[in-house]
């Protein structure tokens, strides 16, 4: 679902922009990216990667940490703020969903609910996913990655600039840990899927049944 998607990843970067505005830099907004359009974001590899394989990415929201009032701490908070952003609106997602199946199974069957609800279930459904997949794997503890520029803010500044110096190549070394160590299916995979059963709970199949579409499972 690309509009669940695009909504996903331009929130996440306008929440790092909106956090650094709010501790001191105002760089995001001077260039007019503390905007919910998402043709403001889109990466062209990032936005070719969500059509084909339905998991995408935006153009990283540009943040001066020379700006912020405490560099180290707002590098930390600015980095938490995309993946907090993102699993907020799966925790609305969920919600919204059991509302579409509270409500929405007195009229199962019914051409109404078959042509209107049920289409409207599958996108909240991919949102939920979506945004759980986003908030999780951003926490991956690797720069460039949020949660490897909460690491580099968290640790000693001495080891905090060695981890920061990964940067470059960190892309790559995620992707090479994700498909060739089990820290994907014995690890991060599995957290994903027990965090989508808990928030969607009775709706799970259906939510399952979306994301099996959106990653070909």
């Amino acid at each position: 679902m690309l509009v669940p998607a695009l909504f996903a990843i331009t929130l996440h970067e306008v929440a790092h922009g909106f956090v650094a505005e709010k501790l001191g830099d105002p760089t995001a907004r001077l260039l007019g990216r503390l905007t919910l359009n998402p043709f403001r974001h889109l990466d062209p590899i990032g936005t070719l990667a969500l059509v084909l394989f339905g998991f995408g990415w935006a153009r990283p929201v540009p943040v001066n940490f020379g700006n912020l009032r405490n560099p180290r701490q707002g590098m930390v908070l600015v980095a938490l703020a995309g993946p907090a952003a993102n699993l907020l609106i799966a925790v609305l997602s969920a919600l919204l969903l059991r509302v579409v199946f509270l409500y929405g199974g007195r009229f199962a069957g019914d051409m109404a609910f078959d042509h209107v609800l049920q289409p409207v279930a599958l996108m909240i459904a991919s949102s939920l996913f979506i945004n759980v997949l986003l908030g999780i794997f951003n926490l991956f503890p690797l720069p460039p990655l949020d949660g490897g520029r909460v690491m580099v803010g968290l640790l000693p500044e001495r080891y905090g600039m060695q981890l920061a110096r990964l940067e470059p190549f960190g892309f790559v070394l995620v992707l090479v840990l994700i498909f060739y160590t089990p820290i994907w299916s014995g690890f991060l995979g599995p957290l994903i899927w027990s965090l989508v059963a808990v928030l969607s709970g009775p709706a799970a199949p259906v939510v399952h049944q979306m994301a099996g579409i959106l990653v070909g499972r």
